[in-house]
């Protein structure tokens, strides 16, 4: 249990920092999936496949909005190999001036010390 508090600590500080582009290629396994709850926004896809794919979701993101507070709170470990983190994000898309409150949980599986599996969950409105 250790490694998988070490590696959610390292995960969610990353998070705390605005780092969630940048550590991609150090905590992601390179076949990794994340798996949001619905279809975002402008995309077509509820499934990024592959470390690569992932980074270009957060890129794509980041780019469409302006975060205004960020909050990312845990890990919550779920031994032997997962945790959970939960957000909570003020954004405006950039395309429409809308400014948001999103709040989420995401539960995060790990297999040899990397993340493979992202979920998210939404807190419906």
């Amino acid at each position: 249990m250790e490694d998988l508090v070490k590696l959610g600590r390292e995960f969610v500080q990353a998070m705390q920092d605005r780092r969630g582009i940048s550590h991609v290629e150090d905590i992601y396994a390179e076949n990794a999936e994340s798996i949001e709850a619905v279809v975002p926004p402008g995309r077509d896809v509820r499934i990024a496949k592959g470390r690569g794919a992932i980074k270009a979701k957060r890129e794509d993101w980041l780019a469409k909005h302006e975060i205004h507070k960020l909050d990312v709170d845990g890990p919550y470990a779920h031994p032997p190999n997962r945790f959970g983190v939960r957000y909570e994000v003020e954004v405006t898309q950039k395309a429409t001036g809308r400014r948001m409150n999103l709040r989420e949980i995401a539960i995060y599986s790990v297999e040899e010390g990397k993340i493979v599996r992202e979920e998210f969950f939404m807190l419906p409105r």
